[in-house]
Order: structure tokens, then C-alpha cells, then sequence
């Protein structure tokens, strides 16, 4: 058995732990206070604590344990000492640890200046975890702006663009209209064809507009369904077989039995209807174009193949930009399209959170759409 502690003893401990107490209540009162300020004044008033905390205790405990006026001034002595050399080290960890946090604040405001936040070296852990977050967040801020540049890029050129292609059909109708009024024309029946086709052409261009709006403003509500992938290939290739057929131009589609898509069934067929109507647009007469479907993963994967003779490289980035309509390889035409399908094909797959992508493939392109992967059987119940 061990000793048993005496009475003595235990008053010592007594003793030395309500002045320590009551020293560390001041020490945290003062903290409190000071919290506010530089980390400098909290290490310096934690250092300042425990250096009177142990002075306290050792004044209030030495009559209790008979010391001689002699050791007691030198137990002080040492204790003073050892608190000025703790205080001294305590105020320069406050230094290093400040300094790190006046450099994360300075590259916290170069980032608002410059745009970029560069960690500063040699830090803190916590105060690295902080400047990682920082980082982050300016990369996803460079990335945004990024965005934004390239959008209001798209806006400005989409803007310069219908203001041209709205033009041109509006003083066609008016010349139009005016040479009826004033019966110079021989056959009026083929100028009211060229009228109604032109308005109709124009209806789909302002249509197409709307859409996109919608897409880029986020505001595109989808009706979310389960969709059989050759119901939806079927419908597009039925749609626009009098069109492919009038230009000379083979057009099949087909997808794996039982493959089905959550979609919103009217944007899948436009958009489905926008790639088959591009591919028919560019591939030449005996040309061949075809739509496929199947399951990739858990993708279900939309391919549209055409005949174009391809996209020259540099222009691959731009197909689904706004606005764009080719060139070299598929210069543009009085029947080049709106220029619109194409990147609202991009902004209904993304909406599905899916993707669309193109690459030049056996003397054509090839369309390939991902989307998120449904089995009809899985849906019975």
C-alpha cells in the first residue's frame, strides 16, 4: 500500500491551486479583453498567466511549507526567471505566428486586387488549410470570370450576329411586299411562297433565340420522364427523312433494345432533331448520316454521324459556341442554319447533366451526346 497523503500536504495543494485559480480567472478575463488585438498581446497574456500563476501559487504556499526567508526569496528568484525567459519565447512564437497571418492577409488582399491568391510559404497548419481554401476559391473565381468573359464574348458576337441575320430576311420580305403592292411581279404565287417560307424561317431563328435564352439564364424547367432512346431516335429520323430524302442524302437511326433515358421528352427529341438537321445540312448529296444509341457504362451514349468531309482542328472548340456556322469546310450558305442549334444541343445535354462533344471521324463528324443511363426493365414497377 502506499502512503497515505497527509493533511499537510493536502493544504499545500489547496493552497497553491485557489491562488493559481484565481490568478488564471484574471488571465482570462484579460484574454477576453484583448482578444481583439494582435495575437501578440494573447501569447503575451498567456505567458504572463502561467508565469503568476506559479509566482502566486508558490508565495501562498511557502509559509505553509516553512521556508526560510532565504529560500523563499530564492524559489521567487527562479520562478521570475524562468516566467521571463518563457514570457521572451512566448513573444516570439507570437511573432511567428502573426507574421504568418499578416502574409496570408496580404495575399488575401492581392487577391482582391490581382484576382489570384498565391499561399504564402512557411506557415501555420491552420493558417495553410486556410490559404488551401483561398486557393480554391480563387481558382473557382478565375475559372467564373473566365466564364463570364467567354459568355458576354458570345452575347456580343450573338447580338452582332442577329442584328445581320435579321436584317437581311426583314429587307427581303419588305422588297418583296413592295413589288407586290405595286404588281411588278409576273408570278405573285411563288413571292408569297418566298414570303411564308422566310417568316417561317424567321420564326424558327427568334424561337431558337428564346431557347437559348432560356438554357443560359438557367431558367430551362424540364418535365424529368423516363424515355425509350429508340422512340426518340425514331421520331427524329422520321421528322427529317422528307428533307434528308430531298437532298439526296441516306438517313437511318437505330438504338439497343430496352435502353431508356430520365429526360424531358420534348428537349431530348429537339435536341436529338438539332444534331440530325446539322448533319443533314452539311453532308453532300449520297451522303449517309445516321444516329445510334447504347449503353456505355452508366452513360447512355447518342451518336450522330455525318458526311461533311469534316472540321478543320482549329475550329473543333468553336462548334458549339453561339452563333458559329463553320468555315473553310462548311462555309457558310444562305441555308447555313441559325447558328443556335448546335449550342443549344450543348445547353440541354448539360442541363441533363449530361455532355456533347465532336470529332472529325471517317470523312465526317462525329456528334457523340452522354447522358445519364436508365434501363426501361429497371422502371416496370
Amino acid at each position: 500500500m502506499g502512503e497515505v497523503v497527509s493533511s499537510d500536504t493536502w493544504t499545500v495543494i489547496a493552497i497553491a491551486v485557489g491562488w493559481s485559480v484565481t490568478v488564471g480567472l484574471v488571465g482570462l478575463v484579460i484574454a477576453y479583453r484583448v482578444r481583439r488585438r494582435s495575437l501578440k498581446w494573447a501569447f503575451a497574456t498567456v505567458a504572463v498567466t502561467s508565469v503568476l500563476a506559479l509566482v502566486a501559487g508558490v508565495v501562498g504556499t511557502a509559509r505553509a511549507m516553512f521556508l526560510s526567508q532565504h529560500d523563499f526569496g530564492v524559489v521567487l528568484l527562479v520562478s521570475l526567471v524562468a516566467g521571463l525567459v518563457s514570457l521572451i519565447f512566448g513573444w516570439l512564437v507570437a511573432s511567428w505566428a502573426v507574421r504568418g497571418a499578416r502574409a496570408v492577409q496580404e495575399a488575401a488582399r492581392l487577391l482582391g486586387v490581382e484576382g489570384t491568391f498565391v499561399p504564402p510559404p512557411d506557415t501555420a497548419a491552420e493558417l495553410a488549410d486556410l490559404s488551401a481554401q483561398l486557393a480554391g476559391s480563387s481558382s473557382r473565381l478565375s475559372e467564373s470570370r473566365e466564364r463570364e468573359r467567354m459568355l458576354e464574348a458570345s452575347r456580343r458576337e450573338l447580338v452582332a450576329w442577329v442584328s445581320h441575320d435579321l436584317r437581311t430576311p426583314l429587307a427581303g420580305l419588305r422588297a418583296m411586299a413592295e413589288a407586290l403592292e405595286d404588281d411588278m411581279v409576273d408570278d405573285p404565287a411563288r413571292y408569297h411562297t418566298q414570303v411564308r417560307e422566310t417568316v417561317d424561317r424567321m420564326t424558327r431563328m427568334v424561337d431558337d433565340l428564346f431557347e437559348l435564352a432560356r438554357i443560359q439564364a438557367g431558367a430551362l424547367q424540364l418535365s424529368l420522364e423516363s424515355v425509350p432512346l429508340a422512340e426518340a431516335i425514331s421520331e427524329a429520323v422520321a421528322i427529317s427523312s422528307p428533307v434528308a430524302m430531298a437532298n439526296g442524302i441516306r438517313l437511318g437511326g437505330y438504338a439497343e433494345p430496352g435502353v431508356a433515358v430520365r429526360a424531358d421528352s420534348h428537349e431530348l427529341s429537339r435536341m436529338i432533331g438539332n444534331l440530325v438537321a446539322n448533319a443533314i445540312r452539311h453532308t453532300p448529296s449520297e451522303g449517309r448520316v445516321e444516329v445510334t444509341g447504347r449503353v456505355s457504362g452508366d452513360a447512355v451514349e447518342l451518336v450522330v454521324s455525318d458526311g461533311c468531309g469534316g472540321i478543320p482542328e482549329a475550329d473543333l472548340d468553336r462548334v458549339f459556341d453561339v452563333a458559329w456556322r463553320g468555315s473553310h469546310a462548311r462555309t457558310p450558305e444562305a441555308d447555313a442554319g441559325s447558328g443556335l442549334g448546335l449550342a443549344i444541343v450543348r445547353g440541354i445535354a448539360e442541363a441533363h447533366r449530361g455532355s456533347v462533344e465532336v470529332a472529325n471521324s471517317d470523312g465526317g463528324c462525329r456528334f457523340l451526346v452522354r447522358l445519364p443511363a436508365q434501363r426501361e426493365d429497371s422502371l416496370a414497377g
